[in-house]
């Protein structure tokens, strides 16, 4: 017990009377997560080491009350994923106490992989995964118009940061990816293809 120092040492402790209007929160009353935290920890169905933040596919979350639409654009218009993304996106929200979610996909601007973030481009390479090229690392300008393949730039490898890699395949496990050989730890990996 501490004792208190003063002329009203022994007066009780004294607390203004609670206002009635005001209105405290109840501490059992589970916390709703916003609804953007939600869709942004959304991981991707083919690349499960990043979410759909990561890759930039998510555009848009709007709440109004229990009600949230969320957009998203896929990484090219044939994406088998986005059905697969769409309905984790419906279930996460609900199970967070979301009473009402609509995911729109919006095709314009088409998604590029200037989108993917920093954090998602470092999540690909710990993966074994090359990312596409930063956005201000590829040539500006216009796509010369050849009937021979424009040459690429290299593709580090993943693994060992060697520049001396190959392509093994043009499309992979996705048809976002392409499959590579690096010539100096002899290891396969796949690449997300810039676009």
């Amino acid at each position: 017990m501490v004792a208190r120092r003063g002329p009203d040492r022994d007066a009780p402790a004294r607390f203004p009377a609670r206002d009635a209007s005001v209105r405290f929160p109840d501490r059992d009353a589970p916390v709703r997560v916003p609804a953007r935290d939600v869709a942004a920890a959304v991981p991707d169905p083919e690349l499960p080491m990043v979410t759909v933040a990561d890759l930039g596919i998510l555009r848009d979350v709007r709440e109004d009350g229990d009600a949230v639409t969320v957009t998203i654009t896929p990484t090219y218009s044939g994406c088998p994923a986005m059905r697969e993304i769409a309905h984790d996106l419906r279930r996460r929200l609900e199970q967070a106490g979301y009473a009402s979610v609509t995911v729109r996909t919006e095709l314009a601007p088409p998604w590029t992989t200037d989108w993917i973030t920093a954090e998602g481009r470092r999540k690909l390479a710990a993966a074994g995964i090359a990312p596409p090229d930063a956005a201000g690392r590829r040539p500006a300008g216009p796509v010369p118009l050849t009937l021979t393949a424009a040459p690429r730039a290299p593709v580090p490898c993943p693994h060992c940061g060697s520049a001396r890699t190959t392509e093994t395949s043009r499309f992979s496990g996705t048809a976002c990816k392409a499959l590579y050989r690096c010539e100096a730890c002899l290891e396969p990996f796949e690449h997300v293809k810039d676009h």
